[in-house]
């Protein structure tokens, strides 16, 4: 089994930071808010810049639930059209080989459900099996590639979608001055992705890396670590901030018994394609599997340029690895994401 390629798919409406800063800043001084805090914590995730579902004018017209997820709809059509797309085509096979197509989000929601309402846009063939996914939050990237590994397990002549369209902008709560909520209107952006995940004998001459093996860890007694509290407002975020400990506290052992599990050790593996979670989450990865110098560079990358794309981002990262950062043939690489449960998904790679 083997990742082929990774379509993105990125709103046309981009700002950096300070350009947000002020707009938000701007906004919440109306409400006598302190302003300097609200910089401080903008500053502390070190986003230069992000991508938004809409120009950032169209925002203040969004005033209740509805409103945004109409617009999280529209959206989220557009950006998922065009990550599908971009994947196939960079994957080099047709929809006509696509056994499944797996849709995850924790940003909206749909019935029919963003899957199905691609099939007319794209005039997908009418047989693709359909699991739409809500809730998985930002490990939904590598569960979502684990997930599809597992189908065509089963169908080797096939390949399946991943598809991640996360357009967190639309979930702000203008009137939550909480400090989860500040930290999510500087950290969090708006995106797709797509990736496409063949069978043993589709892929057999194809480039990319195979999927060598998956787990996923549960961590117990965990469900306020991260989420959403919903509301008549819409999202409402769950942000803790004991999750750099519960990173430090568990991923290092979930690592080394995977990897044992395989008659590997964490020093087999010479790649890292991780979610960028926001600064002490990646230090706290770097800490806890003592990661050398620039292991996690990509992933740094990703979080300056974009933000946190929830899902989408772990996604964007193997992109830019696989396209410009390509491990050596042969070598062993980890992908990795933790979200909402509380929980942590692992993927084995051979590059």
């Amino acid at each position: 089994m083997k990742i082929l390629s990774v379509g993105k798919a990125l709103p046309p409406h981009y700002y950096d930071q300070d350009q947000l800063l002020a707009a938000i800043r701007e906004y919440w001084s109306r409400k006598h808010h302190n302003t300097a805090r609200l910089e401080r914590l903008h500053k502390n995730v070190l986003v230069g810049g992000r991508h938004l579902a809409v120009p950032m004018e169209e925002y203040e017209s969004l005033d209740t639930f509805g409103k945004t997820n109409s617009t999280w709809i529209r959206v989220a059509l557009e950006l998922g059209a065009e990550a599908v797309t971009d994947a196939l085509d960079r994957a080099g096979i047709t929809a006509e080989q696509v056994g499944a197509l797996f849709f995850v989000t924790v940003t909206g929601v749909a019935t029919p459900s963003i899957d199905a309402r691609l099939f007319n846009r794209l005039r997908l063939p009418p047989n693709i099996k359909r699991i739409p996914i809500f809730g998985l939050g930002c490990v939904a990237g590598a569960a979502g590639v684990a997930r599809a590994a597992d189908y065509v397990r089963g169908f080797p002549d096939q390949a399946a979608l991943l598809l991640s369209v996360e357009l967190c902008s639309l979930t702000v709560q203008r009137t939550d001055l909480t400090i989860p909520n500040l930290i999510s209107t500087g950290l969090f952006g708006d995106g797709a992705a797509c990736a496409v995940v063949a069978g043993a004998e589709l892929a057999a001459e194809r480039a990319g890396p195979e999927v060598l093996a998956t787990r996923s860890v549960f961590y117990p007694d965990s469900e306020g670590v991260m989420g959403w509290d919903i509301s008549e407002s819409g999202f409402r975020i769950v942000l803790s901030a004991g999750v750099p400990e519960v990173v430090k506290e568990h991923l290092r052992a979930d690592v080394d018994r995977f990897l044992d599990d395989h008659g590997l050790t964490l020093s087999d593996i010479s790649s890292w394609v991780c979610h960028p979670g926001g600064p002490k989450v990646l230090w706290a990865f770097q800490e806890a599997l003592d990661l050398p110098d620039g292991a996690l560079d990509v992933t740094w990358k990703g979080l300056r340029e974009v933000g946190n794309l929830s899902s989408s981002s772990v996604l964007l990262v193997l992109r830019e690895t696989m396209a410009e950062h390509r491990p050596p043939p042969g070598s062993l690489g980890m992908m990795l994401a933790m979200g909402p449960g509380f929980c942590s998904e692992l993927v084995l790679l051979r590059w």
